[in-house]
């Protein structure tokens, strides 16, 4: 069975990318959705909070976010 998502939809994140993950930018994300599990990592698609723009990160790339 493939291991179980972390972060739940709505919870804020951090988003930390790696040197292979060209301009998207850190900080603060709110996961959108979760994606169906793959063999290497969980994905989600998540919400930029400054700007608005959705994308798809991996798990290996969140931290727990600030509670504000």
């Amino acid at each position: 069975m493939p291991p179980q998502h972390r972060y739940i939809v709505g919870q804020r994140i951090e988003f930390v990318p790696g040197r292979f993950d060209g301009s998207a930018p850190s900080g603060t994300y709110t996961v959108v959705r979760q994606l169906p599990n793959d063999a290497l990592d969980r994905e989600y698609r998540v919400k930029n909070a400054r700007d608005g723009h959705e994308r798809i990160i991996r798990e290996s790339q969140m931290r727990q976010g600030i509670l504000a």
